[in-house]
C-alpha cells in the first residue's frame, strides 16, 4: 500500500478558527464539473452575481464521467427487452438499474444512444462551460484553468495541471484571510494540490458537496461528487484540511425549482437567464434517465449550497464533528478522536433562491 505523504497538523485551535463561518469578503476559487448537469451553471452564475461579498480568484473544470453506469444499464436494457414485464426475475437481475431501464424502454430512448463521455472529455466540456457562463453574463474570463484528465490511480500519482498549481499558488499566497474552495465536482483537482503541496491546508479552507450526513448508514456509491474518485474523496476527510461538508442528500437536496417557477423568474432575465432555462426544459439528465415531462416535477440545483454557505452561512445550519473515516465500500466509519469538519445540518431553501433570483432580475 502507498503511503500518503504527511500533511501538517493543525491545531484544534487553528482548524476551529478556519472552520468558522466566514464574514467580510472572502477570497474564493471553484472547483466545478460544470458541463455533467445544470446546477453548476446556477452557483457560477450566483458566485459572479455576488462579487461584492467573494473575491472571485479563479475557477476550475474538474472532471466528471458516467461511464461506470453504461455497462451495467445497456445489461438492465437488454434483459428488460428479452423479458416479459411480468417476470418476476426481471428486478433481481437487472438489479439497481432496473428502474432506470424501464424508464429508458417506456421514452424509446436505447441507452447506447446515450453520450457518455470518459472523465478527460467531461473536464474540457466543463472549461468549456465555465466560460460559457463568463460569456453571457457579459463578463471577462480570467484564471479559468482546466484541471485533471482523470481520477487518481494512486496518492503518489496526482496530476500536474495549470488548475492545481494556481490552485497551490492562491492558497499559499501571504494572506490573514483563508482560500475558499468551493468543491462541486469530483475533488481530484483539490486532491492533487493536496497531494503535491501539502502546507496549503495551513490557510485553506474546502467547501464540498455530495452523497449523505456522516452518521448516515447508507452507502455513498449513489453520490456522482464522491464515488467517481474514491482515492480524492476520502483524502479530504484525512488529510487534515479544513472541510465544510456539505451533504447533497437530504439537505442540498431541498434546492428544488420548478419549470413555472423558472417561466416566472429566470427566463427572460437577460442572456444568462434565458441559458438557464434552455438547460431546465433541456436538462441532460433528463434523456439519460428516461424522463419525457415536467408535468408535477422538480429539478435540484444542488451545488448552489456551497455558495449559499459563503454568502450567509444561517442559510446552511451546521456543526463541529469529528471528521468520519470513508471505507473501501463507500461507507462512513466513525471515530471521535479524528480531527474536527463543519458539517451542514439544515438549509434554507426559499431565502437562497430569493437571494439568486433577485440578483438575477436586478443584472436583467
Amino acid at each position: 500500500m502507498i503511503a500518503r505523504p504527511p500533511f501538517p497538523t493543525l491545531s484544534q485551535e487553528r482548524m476551529r478558527q478556519l472552520l468558522e463561518p466566514p464574514s467580510g469578503k472572502m477570497r474564493v476559487v471553484i472547483d466545478t464539473d460544470a458541463a455533467n448537469e445544470i446546477d453548476d451553471q446556477w452557483a457560477i452564475a450566483w458566485a459572479l452575481l455576488s462579487q461584492d461579498q467573494l473575491e472571485i480568484e479563479g475557477m476550475y473544470a474538474a472532471p466528471f464521467s458516467f461511464q461506470h453506469h453504461q455497462a451495467p444499464l445497456l445489461e438492465a436494457y437488454a434483459h428488460l427487452e428479452r423479458t416479459d414485464a411480468t417476470d418476476s426475475g426481471r428486478v433481481m437481475y437487472a438489479g439497481s438499474y432496473d428502474g432506470w431501464a424501464r424508464a429508458l424502454l417506456a421514452a424509446g430512448t436505447d441507452p447506447s444512444t446515450i453520450p457518455f463521455v470518459p472523465a478527460d472529455e467531461g473536464m474540457e466540456l466543463s472549461y468549456q462551460e465555465i466560460l460559457k457562463v463568463y460569456g453571457l453574463l457579459g463578463m471577462e474570463p480570467a484564471d479559468i484553468y482546466r484541471g485533471s484528465p482523470g481520477y487518481l490511480d494512486a496518492v503518489d500519482q496526482p496530476y500536474h495541471t495549470r488548475a492545481v498549481d494556481h490552485l497551490i499558488e492562491r492558497a499559499m499566497e501571504p494572506s490573514d484571510r483563508p482560500l475558499y474552495v468551493a468543491a462541486i465536482g469530483a475533488a481530484t483537482n483539490i486532491a492533487s494540490a493536496l497531494l503535491i503541496e501539502p502546507r496549503i491546508i495551513e490557510n485553506m479552507v474546502v467547501l464540498w458537496t455530495s452523497s449523505y450526513p456522516s452518521l448516515s448508514p447508507l452507502s455513498n456509491r449513489p453520490s456522482l461528487n464522491l464515488m467517481q474518485d474514491y482515492s480524492a474523496s476520502s483524502l479530504l476527510f484525512d488529510s487534515g484540511v479544513a472541510h465544510v461538508y456539505l451533504p447533497g442528500f437530504y439537505i442540498g437536496e431541498e434546492l428544488k425549482i420548478s419549470l413555472p417557477d423558472m417561466e416566472r423568474w429566470v427566463q427572460g432575465k437577460g442572456r444568462i437567464g434565458d441559458y438557464l432555462h434552455h438547460l431546465y426544459i433541456n436538462n441532460p439528465i433528463h434523456r439519460q434517465r428516461g424522463i419525457t415531462e415536467h408535468f408535477g416535477r422538480t429539478w435540484i440545483m444542488w451545488d448552489l449550497i456551497n455558495i449559499a454557505w459563503l454568502l450567509n452561512p444561517e442559510w446552511v445550519p451546521s456543526m463541529l464533528t469529528p471528521s468520519p473515516i470513508l471505507d473501501k465500500d463507500l461507507y462512513w466509519q466513525s471515530d471521535d478522536s479524528r480531527h474536527l469538519m463543519r458539517e451542514a445540518t439544515g438549509i434554507n431553501r426559499d431565502a437562497i433562491f430569493r437571494d439568486f433570483l433577485g440578483k438575477l432580475d436586478q443584472a436583467s
